[in-house]
């Protein structure tokens, strides 16, 4: 193995298993990558190269006794900054929190440690995973590895650009209304939304508790897989966590890869930029979703257009919704029980500390959502805003069911433009926000969405989302695994010119 950055996960999982390679020999290719290229991209907040090659070390050690170990043991791994991990600096991308280390492990952090990843630390956000172009980080400016002037999405544009950078395997990132699936599109990733409740959101930094959703972003659909087994499965300590089994990912992925798709049904929604519905999408990116939407056919899925008219609403809906639980759900950051605390000087009674923490520990895009997420509760606006929103998200809820009855997937782009300058959309909260806009009906329904590349345009990524029924992700990774399949294939026969030869990715 050459380029070690430059493999995939289970490349790397299979030449630690044959003693190809040590985890201590991988770690450091990676630390030595972040080392010189991520104070160009900063994809990172905090890297522990110590503690990293420590627990490497712990791995081989136990490889080396003949311990039993899973696929996972020895890989280095990204965390997006809003997971709770015990003893590193975690700070949601806020000042609020600059300096925490908190006392415990997220759940999903223990599974992953259960399984013998290796730490490289923790990736640039949006504040409160506030955003769609990492922008509203409080720290610093995440770049898109295809392109440095371009946003690597949001809101887990860190975990999307270490890996489209080469500066980590895999990642974790979280989606509250796309920030998986939207910054995966954007670099040239896969990035999966799970079905909520079925990854544990024990642990993570709430922004929004009725939508937030760990999952997996990575290079290949496999490994995505490998990734979301590690991690999903029913968690005691998460009120809204799904008692049921986890579905064979892996498997699911490595059988769509055969390319059969014979018998599956897949709708093309026709508000998200189909049947000529494509007002604020780019051009080139809806001719690459029909190249894509083709290679589908091609390999015996039959396709037809689905109407679901409630998914227009989703947008207002939606920020209505997480706003309003994100005023309530970031009233705990006081200053007074961990994080920064301003203006304690014996001078000011509480109500005044707390009123100059938040002041100086909230962003302006935070401050935004929670005036707005007030506002929407408030006494005499409840029912007009936040209770007429719940009522539209039932009904892009029912348009999923409905939509069930007569495919078995519904397929879309993930974003209607490629990423954007830096810069370009800070000043325009609603174009900011608009780039979500094919993301958050899975959001509102809770449903799987997977992203997958599908090609270029203007030289850049685009995503297409594959999204279907609770608790049928492993339907997500066989098509998604069918269509990566078919452009590998397509790539070698040059019979699809928006798709970017391997030897054009950035990493």
């Amino acid at each position: 193995m050459t380029d070690v950055t430059n493999s995939s996960a289970a490349e790397l999982s299979t030449a630690l298993q044959s003693g190809e390679l040590s985890s201590v020999e991988v770690t450091r290719a990676y630390l030595d990558r972040i080392a010189a290229d991520d104070d160009t991209i900063g994809a990172y907040l905090h890297v522990d190269a110590d503690a990293a090659l420590k627990a490497a070390e712990d791995i081989d050690a136990a490889r080396a006794e003949g311990a039993e170990l899973g696929p996972l043991a020895g890989v280095p791994l990204a965390l997006k900054d809003v997971v709770v991990t015990e003893g590193v600096p975690t700070t949601s991308g806020s000042k609020i929190l600059e300096g925490w280390r908190p006392p415990y492990d997220a759940t999903l952090a223990a599974r992953l440690k259960a399984a013998g990843t290796v730490l490289l630390g923790k990736t640039n956000m949006d504040e409160f995973a506030m955003g769609s172009s990492t922008e509203n980080s409080a720290y610093k400016v995440t770049r898109n590895p295809w392109d440095t002037d371009r946003i690597p999405g949001g809101s887990s544009g860190g975990s999307s650009a270490a890996v489209a950078a080469g500066l980590a395997p895999w990642a974790i990132g979280t989606d509250t209304g796309g920030s998986i699936r939207q910054p995966a599109a954007v670099t040239g990733l896969v990035g999966h939304k799970p079905t909520y409740g079925s990854v544990s959101r024990y642990g993570l930094i709430a922004f929004s508790s009725s939508l937030d959703q760990a999952g997996p972003m990575t290079r290949t659909v496999l490994d995505a897989a490998l990734l979301h087994e590690a991690i999903a499965g029913h968690d005691p300590l998460d009120s809204t966590s799904i008692d049921a089994p986890v579905p064979v990912l892996a498997e699911s992925a490595r059988r769509g890869a055969e390319g059969d798709l014979s018998g599956l049904k897949v709708g093309v929604v026709t508000e998200l930029g189909g049947d000529g519905h494509s007002e604020g999408y780019d051009v080139g990116v809806l001719a690459r979703v029909t190249e894509a939407v083709a290679l589908l056919e091609s390999m015996g899925a039959e396709v037809r257009q689905i109407s679901c008219p409630a998914f227009d609403l989703a947008l207002p809906a939606y920020y209505l919704i997480a706003p309003s639980e994100a005023s309530s759900n970031l009233a705990r950051f006081d200053g007074v029980r961990y994080g920064v605390r301003v203006g304690d000087d014996g001078s000011r009674d509480l109500d005044e500390v707390m009123a100059l923490t938040r002041e100086q520990g909230f962003g302006p895009e935070v401050k935004r959502r929670i005036i707005l997420g007030t506002y929407a509760l408030s006494s005499g606006y409840y029912e007009a805003y936040y209770g007429q929103a719940q009522k539209v998200r039932t009904l892009i809820t029912r348009d999923f069911t409905t939509a069930w009855d007569d495919v078995d997937v519904l397929v879309s782009p993930t974003s209607p433009t490629v990423a954007w300058n830096i810069g370009d959309r800070v000043d325009d909260p609603v174009a900011m926000y608009a780039a979500d806009l094919c993301t958050l009906p899975a959001s509102l329904a809770g449903v799987p969405a997977i992203s997958v590349p599908c090609g270029l345009s203007e030289g850049l990524p685009v995503g297409f989302q594959i999204m279907a029924p609770a608790l049928a992700d492993d339907r997500c990774y066989r098509v998604a695994a069918a269509l990566e399949a078919a452009q590998d294939a397509a790539r070698g026969h040059v019979l699809l010119a928006g798709i970017a030869p391997k030897e054009n990715s950035p990493s």
